[in-house]
């Protein structure tokens, strides 16, 4: 007999076969952006913040791949958009990294964390700047994100451009005063 009081994950050995197959297929309607599955399965009693094996939740996941429909499906049912993954990474700083400002404006639509931080203090700003990504850098700093604020290492977005060689996304960041 189990204690209740347990929260312990079961390991993947104890988890029945088919019922990891279907987990698979749910995170994979997110990975495809299938908007109208993944309402459907959310409303028969999938959870909305699960997550995968490295804690990628079906928003990260729907994020990550830029499928605006499919984060706008799970945010309108419950899910976390501020959610972070085993890494510590949160769904707007993948979009950021990806590129996809629809996605961004979504999750901050539905409440996420304009600055996105990771563990280390890099915020969703400081990674669109490093890949030059003018149009999410101005997006999120019209949503309030600091270009002053700096990381463990004490790295400001404009640093990180400058780091990776972003000159477009340097110069903006100068133009905001950063």
């Amino acid at each position: 007999m189990t204690d209740p009081a347990d929260t312990t994950p079961p390991s993947r050995a104890q988890i029945d076969p088919e019922l990891l197959a279907l987990a698979q297929e749910v995170f994979d309607l997110a990975r495809r952006g299938d908007a109208s599955m993944l309402a459907a399965v959310l409303e028969k009693g999938v959870p909305p913040n699960l997550r995968n094996d490295k804690g990628d939740s079906l928003v990260m996941l729907a994020s990550y791949h830029g499928h605006v429909d499919a984060v706008r499906a799970l945010l309108e049912r419950g899910a976390d958009p501020d959610l972070r993954n085993d890494n510590g990474q949160t769904p707007i700083a993948g979009a950021a990294f990806k590129g996809f400002d629809t996605v961004i404006e979504t999750l901050l639509a539905h409440g996420a964390d304009v600055e996105g931080a990771s563990p280390d203090g890099r915020t969703a700003l400081m990674v669109a700047a490093m890949f030059n990504r003018t149009a999410i850098v101005d997006l999120l700093i019209a949503h309030g994100a600091n270009p002053n604020a700096q990381d463990v290492n004490g790295v400001k977005a404009s640093d990180a451009a400058a780091r990776m060689g972003a000159g477009d996304a340097q110069a903006r960041l100068k133009e905001l005063g950063a």
